[in-house]
């Protein structure tokens, strides 16, 4: 079994053995699950292509003329 303790901040560090097994590095997201049966399971956020962002269609406006004009409002 693998503990760790919660801070007076409630963080605490996830253990390497677990960072390992998730192929976990800086930066990657953590998805936790509740379970009906009160267990919570961790597991690593796939990373997405942005699919799933409605605004990500906006990229295009996102150029260097677009920040200058659009700065001022």
């Amino acid at each position: 079994m693998i503990t760790s303790k919660l801070t007076s901040k409630a963080q605490t560090t996830i253990p390497q053995a677990v960072r390992s097994a998730l192929q976990l590095k800086e930066g990657d997201a953590i998805r936790y699950t509740i379970e009906t049966n009160g267990r919570v399971t961790i597991s690593r956020e796939p990373v997405t292509d942005g699919a799933d962002d409605p605004f990500i269609t906006f990229s295009e406006w996102d150029g260097e003329a677009d920040r200058k004009a659009y700065a001022d409002l």
